[in-house]
């Protein structure tokens, strides 16, 4: 700005009016925080006389002006045009710039005669100079839907990598390079699993491009994440990082770098650099009650890209090995009631019909501790490094089975869309037999339950602050066994408990099912 206010004492008036005119306007800003406009923040010059060299550049702060001269220009734009009967909205990250109504009526702009007039009004345009509010999130209806996120070059010839939702659906894909040069993209390979997408630019073979780190970075390291958020152009911002290992609910196999840079919408597929200009992560995914950054953002380590892109540049998709279990996490009551030392491993509850791991012998009950010598700490190790591996390949798997450790050879199968099963359902409820203070519910046989089988025993009451409910034992639940017991009476299950009890432990393991799932809690091994 040229015209910058006197900072004389004379001036003090005028500049009072000023400031008060200013925080007015910000103040009508976070009227609108709902709607993301909060994270976008402008800074005001001021010219100073001295500059205090200890302000301008912090002790102790790296200098990320040369990384980001270096690596900014392999980072790309993309913006793709979706088919809506396929895809209306993105519930994830909120990429996807999506058709709606424009909340301030009438295309009228609320910050008029205010510092953010000129802001609302290129914001409410959209990127590509359409219909007012086509690409952002003030489009009319009825318009075509458009989405946009990020990616980078990893060769020169035009190989770049993106989120497979932000190309999902696609029908066209555009890459817009640092320099405003846009290039036609072509879809070559996804994988929603793992939610990465690779992409290929034709016509040059001098694109600027990035590495992917060999090296995973640890928890505190400096980063840098580079991308396109709200369609404002190439944006740089910097943290550390939080955490490693992340499991976000996403998919099995989720193993994700949580990093506090700075990431909003738009910035999906977009990189995430160490201080020597690699690529440690994709950035997939926001923490966030409002759709913009608050500091907690996951990125797929570049360990994951390096195993998957080299197989959609092959064949376009992945096959997944396939085992054929249902798993879950070992707890500190299970081990013991199963008599491990550690509560470490995958405990199979049931292994599905016809799979590999049914026929290998795998049986419901056995804790899976390692796939060829390689450590299982936890179910999802175990989903991680059979999904890792190809179909047909042979396994050997360490399983611990009543307490003795033994080894099951499996040839693994290829991993397929498995049907969902529905479940009738039955809304009377039965009378239950009470099974003591110690455990807090009530069952009746299975066999008395109109359409519950001759199975278990249907848990009918459960105590709200009882032990079973501890556990996540509900009503309506079957309990299939309790230690190596079938239990298909009240009686069967007091005398399992009794010889639980007998052996020393003060927890017995229980199978359950609930709904078409099955999975083991840890009882009190008492009734009374």
């Amino acid at each position: 700005m040229s015209n910058l206010p006197d900072t004389s004492s004379e001036t003090r008036p005028a500049r009072s009016k000023i400031s008060r005119r200013l925080i007015a306007s910000v103040s009508a800003l976070a009227l609108f925080a709902g709607i993301g406009l909060t994270q976008i923040t402008y800074a005001v010059p001021v010219q100073s006389q001295t500059a205090d060299p200890a302000v301008t550049q912090p002790q102790g702060l790296p200098n990320f002006t040369s990384l980001v001269e270096r690596v900014k220009p392999a980072v790309v734009s993309v913006q793709v045009d979706i088919n809506p009967s396929q895809r209306l909205s993105q519930n994830d990250e909120g990429d996807e710039q999506q058709p709606g109504v424009n909340p301030f009526g009438n295309g009228q702009n609320p910050f008029k005669g205010t510092p953010f007039e000129h802001f609302f009004d290129n914001f409410g345009k959209g990127q590509q100079g359409g219909g007012q509010g086509q690409g952002t999130p003030f489009g009319g209806r009825g318009q075509a839907v458009k989405a946009q996120g990020s990616g980078f070059f990893i060769t020169a010839d035009g190989f770049a990598v993106t989120n497979n939702h932000v190309v999902d659906s696609a029908t066209k894909v555009d890459v817009v390079t640092d320099t405003g040069k846009t290039y036609h993209a072509k879809v070559v390979g996804s994988d929603p699993k793992t939610d990465l997408a690779l992409l290929k630019v034709e016509g040059k073979s001098d694109f600027p491009f990035v590495k992917l780190a060999k090296s995973m970075p640890k928890i505190g390291d400096w980063v840098l994440a580079v991308g396109n958020p709200y369609g404002l152009g190439g944006t740089v911002t910097a943290g550390i990082v939080s955490a490693e290992n992340r499991d976000i609910g996403s998919g099995p196999y989720d193993d994700y770098i949580q990093i506090d840079a700075a990431v909003n919408r738009g910035n999906s597929g977009g990189p995430t650099f160490n201080m020597n200009g690699e690529v440690i992560g994709v950035n997939t995914a926001i923490y966030s009650p409002s759709g913009g950054s608050i500091g907690i953002a996951f990125a797929i380590p570049t360990t994951t890209v390096q195993s998957v892109v080299p197989v959609l540049k092959d064949r376009g998709h992945l096959e997944r090995a396939w085992l054929g279990v249902q798993i879950q996490p070992v707890t500190d009551d299970l081990a013991e009631s199963l008599g491990l030392a550690d509560a470490k491993g995958a405990l199979v509850t049931e292994p599905q019909s016809g799979s590999p791991a049914q026929k290998a012998g795998l049986k419901a009950g056995d804790v899976i501790t390692r796939v060829d010598g390689k450590a299982v700490d936890s179910a999802r190790d175990l989903a991680r490094v059979i999904g890792g591996m190809e179909p047909d390949t042979k396994a050997n798997l360490t399983v611990v089975r009543d307490g003795k450790e033994d080894t099951v050879a499996v040839t693994l199968g290829t991993l397929q869309d498995q049907p969902k099963q529905r479940l009738s359902e039955n809304n009377q409820k039965p009378k239950g037999e009470h099974m003591g203070d110690k455990l807090g519910l009530s069952v009746t046989p299975a066999s008395s339950v109109n359409g519950e089988g001759n199975q278990g025993l249907v848990v009918v009451d459960v105590d709200p602050s009882s032990p079973a409910a501890d556990v996540g034992i509900k009503a309506g639940d079957v309990i299939l066994k309790v230690g190596s017991h079938d239990v298909n009476s009240v009686k069967d299950m007091r005398q399992a408990l009794a010889d639980a009890k007998a052996q020393g432990r003060a927890k017995a393991l229980a199978l359950v099912k609930s709904g078409d799932n099955e999975h083991y809690v840890a009882l009190p091994a008492a009734t009374a």
